[in-house]
């Protein structure tokens, strides 16, 4: 380096020299604060596994009367099928994977022919249950000769049988909310489900089905701060989809599908439950409660709190009123 070149050089880091913050005077303080970060590191590892443990401890009580409940549907030979439905990170689930994770692969049959995940709360119904007598259905888009189909057949194929419980993991209702947002059925198409799914479904409940409906709500924010955890953290990024990525563009196209779909649904012989989902451990637990007063069967322990939160699941007729109301307020 030239002499010139050296002493400008010098004497630029002696002007800036007292800006710079050592991290540590020595090397035995350097080893003390990476010392200290690790064990702030282990102590809030350790702290948020005793909370998990703490909140799995709180659904055994509640999966064991699923055990319980399903073992009625058994006896009776009847039919149960749950749909979960909800915008997308709404808590309506994790994956297919962490349903079945506890589960011996010889002895249930997970219908996933796309991408699928609402697991957290289907993981938790499905954990400790027989897994003999339930399935998990989570149906891709249809296929060219399924469009050329009746609308329900490929849904009706995976109907339960006598004493079996089926969860949808988004169902029919997809036609409702997503297809139409995104342009994936005609008007007319609209229309037609529109116009036949409740007698659809009452045909279902008059014949002896149990059809339970849980819509899962989640705030505009909640949604983009779980979207965005998704695209940094490695293991979950493959739960974004496609379409995920128009969700918060297409918020109030949504919100408006989600009215009418309420609107048009919500009937006394299939009702929705709206589940708000902020919380998702509440709202699994409170989602669990809901499945498990829709059946009448013999309580296990009849000291458990089997009512749901009144702040967290609400009818689909109040949330409709809590929709209008909202509307006049931001008009």
């Amino acid at each position: 380096m030239p002499a010139q070149q050296k002493k400008n050089t010098l004497k630029r880091v002696a002007e800036n020299s007292d800006k710079v913050t050592p991290l540590a005077s020595d090397s035995a303080a350097m080893d003390q604060q990476v010392q200290e970060a690790l064990n702030q590191q282990l102590r809030d590892i350790e702290k948020k596994a005793l909370r998990r443990f703490h909140r799995e401890e709180d659904f055994k009580p509640y999966q064991a009367e699923l055990i319980r409940m399903q073992r009625y549907l058994e006896e009776r030979g009847t039919r149960m099928i749950i749909l979960f439905e909800g915008r997308g990170a709404a808590g309506k689930g994790g994956t297919i994977r962490r349903v079945t994770r506890y589960m011996n692969e010889k002895h249930y049959r997970v219908v996933a022919l796309g991408a699928a995940g609402k697991g957290g709360t289907i993981r938790r119904v499905t954990r400790y249950m027989n897994e003999k007598h339930y399935r998990v259905v989570a149906l891709a888009k249809p296929t060219e000769q399924e469009k050329t189909q009746w609308f329900y057949q490929r849904y009706i194929r995976q109907f339960p049988r006598g004493g079996e419980i089926v969860l949808f993991d988004r169902s029919w209702y997809t036609r409702a909310i997503v297809e139409p947002v995104f342009g994936f059925c005609t008007d007319q198409q609209y229309r037609d489900f529109m116009h036949s799914v409740t007698g659809f479904e009452k045909d279902l409940v008059r014949q002896g089905t149990v059809l339970v409906k849980l819509y899962f709500s989640v705030t505009r924010e909640e949604q983009e701060h779980r979207f965005n955890s998704r695209k940094t953290d490695p293991l979950h990024q493959w739960k974004l989809r496609e379409v995920d990525a128009q969700a918060q563009e297409r918020w109030d196209d949504f919100t408006r599908a989600k009215y009418e779909m309420l609107k048009k649904t919500h009937t006394t012989h299939a009702p929705w439950k709206v589940i708000r989902s902020i919380d998702k451990h509440q709202a699994r637990l409170n989602a669990i409660k809901v499945i498990l007063n829709s059946v009448p069967y013999e309580r296990l322990n009849t000291e458990l709190d089997f009512v749901p939160d009144p702040a967290l699941v609400i009818s689909g007729s109040r949330e409709l009123e809590n929709m209008a109301e909202q509307h006049l307020h931001n008009a």
